[in-house]
């Protein structure tokens, strides 16, 4: 069940998306929040910053570590427009992050419930609030429009002659 604050972070967070599209990235952005004030945000950037790690939710993480002066997030919300990776997830664990709200599920690779569920697991250490599905048709959406934009520039590089790397 969302809430009108959830949706308006992530509404946020869909707005941070935009960015990484800009720059031919995958459109997912996340925007961590503690006492309704934006502490971090990011986009994903990996393809432009030569770095795997370069998520939207490590982006986040990264300017709110920077700017709270602490490696420790506690207290606060992460919301992303996709259901983190697994590596994603394991950075909410260690960086203590409260709760996570995510809109779109991702069957292929999620670790919060549709591939993996790690932030549920007895074991670990530090236990995560969450809430799924806030804006999933709008977010979910966005992510489809831009696979099948790219299949289609691929199919036409590839009908002329070009190559077809794209990512």
């Amino acid at each position: 069940m969302s809430t009108e604050q959830d949706e308006y972070w992530m509404r946020h967070a869909l707005s941070l998306a935009d960015n990484a599209e800009k720059q031919g990235e995958i459109p997912v952005g996340a925007v961590l929040v503690k006492d309704n004030q934006v502490i971090g945000k990011g986009w994903n950037q990996s393809i432009s910053l030569h770095d795997p790690s370069a998520h939207a939710e490590m982006m986040a993480l990264r300017d709110a570590g920077k700017k709270m002066q602490n490696y420790r997030l506690i207290d606060s919300c992460l919301y992303v427009t996709l259901e983190p990776c697994t590596m994603c997830a394991g950075l909410l664990i260690h960086s203590r992050i409260k709760r996570l709200v995510f809109a779109a599920s991702d069957f292929k690779t999620g670790a919060v419930g549709s591939l993996f569920d790690l932030l549920s697991d007895p074991r670990m250490n530090h236990k995560v609030e969450v809430s799924a599905g806030v804006l999933a048709q709008e977010c979910g959406d966005k992510l489809s429009a831009f696979f099948k934009l790219r299949r289609e520039q691929k199919k036409l590089l590839k009908r002329e002659g070009k190559g077809a790397k794209l990512f």
